[in-house]
């Protein structure tokens, strides 16, 4: 069964990398722990009441959100750059899911600047919440790009 246009049966190689390491698949892994990790600090606060958790969140949120930006613009620039990856309507899905995740992950810091625990509840959470469906979507559609169509892999030919 196939999702979207048919894989490139040769796979895309990453322009934006260090030493052949695609960047963006090496600054993902950052934002999602921590956008996902707010939502469960939200619940040991909403449980326990301890301050901490708020503190918490706010730093995860803020961590979240500026990590995400810069896996974002590394996304961008490869999105841009690479017309292999443009073709791919799972690639302008992703895009759009990961600003929209972003945008989620900017809110939510900036809701609890100012009071981190009056924010959690009940507009901190459903936030929080709401970035960790993102946070699936946006992986399930790079998992898409990667596993499907090859996207930001290292080719046979030019290992050597």
């Amino acid at each position: 069964m196939k999702h979207y246009a048919d894989p490139i049966p040769h796979g895309t190689t990453t322009s934006v990398h260090f030493f052949g390491h695609p960047a963006h698949a090496m600054l993902v892994p950052f934002p999602i722990a921590f956008l996902v990790s707010v939502f469960a600090s939200d619940l040991a606060w909403w449980y326990f009441s301890d301050p901490f958790w708020a503190r918490m969140s706010l730093w995860l949120a803020g961590g979240g959100a500026l990590s995400g930006i810069a896996a974002g613009l590394v996304g961008t620039a490869e999105l841009l750059v690479v017309r292999d990856i443009r073709r791919r309507a799972a690639a302008w899905s992703h895009f759009v899911v990961a600003v929209m995740l972003l945008s989620v992950g900017m809110a939510n810091w900036g809701l609890r600047l100012g009071d981190a625990e009056a924010a959690i509840v009940p507009m901190g959470m459903y936030l929080s919440g709401l970035g960790v469906l993102l946070v699936g979507v946006a992986g399930w559609l790079g998992g898409t790009l990667v596993f499907e169509h090859r996207v930001g892999v290292l080719n046979e030919d030019e290992e050597d």
